[in-house]
């Protein structure tokens, strides 16, 4: 999913009026390493492609230690 606004920056002071907010939402159609994909991640709104499920993603989120890495590192909990 991605989204387009009004320019930022040095472009705050023109007149914006025309532009509109849009959304963008590319379904994950290609999860499978063996289908071929055209399109790299930098060119569908700087997202990387994941070759994995919903099911294989919420199994690696699992198979994660519940305490967070920054409390292994100071040894401290928070």
């Amino acid at each position: 999913m991605g989204w387009h606004g009004a320019p930022t920056g040095s472009h705050l002071e023109e007149d914006m009026s025309h532009w509109q907010l849009h959304a963008h939402y590319y379904p994950p159609l290609l999860r499978s390493a063996t289908v071929r994909k055209f399109m790299v991640g930098y060119e569908m709104l700087a997202q990387e492609q994941r070759d994995l499920t919903p099911e294989q993603a919420a199994e690696r989120l699992r198979a994660l230690s519940e305490e967070h890495y920054n409390t292994k590192a100071k040894g401290h909990q928070i």
